[in-house]
């Protein structure tokens, strides 16, 4: 395509798009009709510079007319509490029921890591030396040690907030580094199960998993599952840039972005209330079994939620995305 001809033949169509823009609301049945034309021809137009014969500055300023003809053709809105309604049951359950084939094997296969780390801890007494000094391994793992007391080392509630806070920033940290080719994510989640893994260890050598496992369950289960997800959604990102399917990049990475940007608002809730549970319910007096108990339900009701809310909602159509309204029109791409 001759880019100077094409400019030629079509200058006219986009100075008139801009005139009318700058009319704003004074504009006839007619005109606005004809905004509504020249709208989508223009979309047309940059797609065809875009995917032909690049302009930096052409571009630039097709991108801006046609975002700014977008805005008058769509409108806009403020958010409403049907939004925070219709995200809660419909947008985040979506999102994570959608990304299950990524979070899921994530899951299983970060669980075998923590459990074989765990057991190579907890069966060589020379990899515990290295950890640290035999006193050090007493005084953490034995009846009252540092393991028990650090649940309750802190008042309940500004405990609860600091778990929160570290938990949401690590899963953030998932979401948001995904897109350096997974590696930064893969990273996160071995240290996460490599921190679990040392604990599983030093308590079973010590003869205490059970106790360690009262103490972790409760809160671990929904926690872990948060993390999960949030490394899952973060691979999946990361994938994404060196497989974006019949999508442009672009396009696909602006869809997984703003699903990965929803997740993680959802996931802070979802870690907030394993927060709670960490900081009230892991140190309180309750029977290890009642403990537990708390922890698998609350387990369960998340894995409902995505499972009975979420099939739902992408049976419904909803994606985790925006709304088609809301979104940035998606332009045509060149065969």
């Amino acid at each position: 395509m001759d880019l100077d001809v094409f400019v030629t033949a079509h200058r006219t169509e986009w100075d008139r798009l801009d005139h009318l823009l700058r009319r704003g609301r004074s504009l006839t049945g007619a005109e606005a009709d004809e905004l509504v034309v020249l709208y989508q021809r223009t979309a047309t137009h940059l797609s065809l510079i875009q995917s032909t014969t690049p302009d930096p500055l052409r571009t630039a300023r097709l991108t801006q007319l046609v975002a700014r003809a977008r805005a008058t053709v769509t409108g806009t809105r403020k958010a409403s509490w049907r939004d925070a309604a219709r995200f809660l049951t419909a947008g985040f359950p979506a999102a994570v029921y959608r990304s299950r084939h990524w979070w899921v094997p994530t899951a299983v296969l970060s669980t075998v890591v923590a459990a074989l780390l765990g057991w190579w801890i907890g069966t060589h007494p020379e990899v515990q030396a290295a950890i640290a000094a035999p006193e050090d391994l007493r005084a953490m793992t034995r009846p009252g040690g540092e393991y028990e007391t650090y649940y309750s080392s802190h008042p309940a509630a500004s405990f609860a907030a600091q778990v929160w806070t570290n938990n949401a920033q690590a899963a953030a940290m998932c979401l948001v580094l995904g897109a350096f080719l997974c590696l930064p994510v893969i990273w996160i989640l071995f240290l996460n199960m490599l921190n679990l893994g040392v604990g599983i260890g030093l308590m079973s050598s010590a003869g205490r998993l059970d106790v360690f496992l009262g103490l972790v369950l409760p809160h671990g289960l929904l926690e872990l599952t948060a993390v999960f997800v949030a490394a899952g959604t973060g691979l999946r990102l990361g994938w994404t840039v060196i497989d974006p399917g019949p999508l442009s990049r672009r396009t696909a990475l602006a869809q997984q972005g703003r699903a990965a940007l929803g997740m993680a608002i959802g996931l802070a809730l979802v870690l907030f209330v394993s927060g709670v549970i960490e900081g009230f319910v892991t140190p309180s007096g309750l029977p290890t079994w009642a403990r537990i108990t708390i922890g698998i339900a609350a387990e369960l009701a998340f894995l409902a939620y995505v499972y009975i809310l979420g099939r739902r909602a992408v049976r419904a159509g909803d994606i985790g995305d925006l709304t088609a309204v809301e979104r940035s029109a998606e332009l045509p791409s060149a065969a």
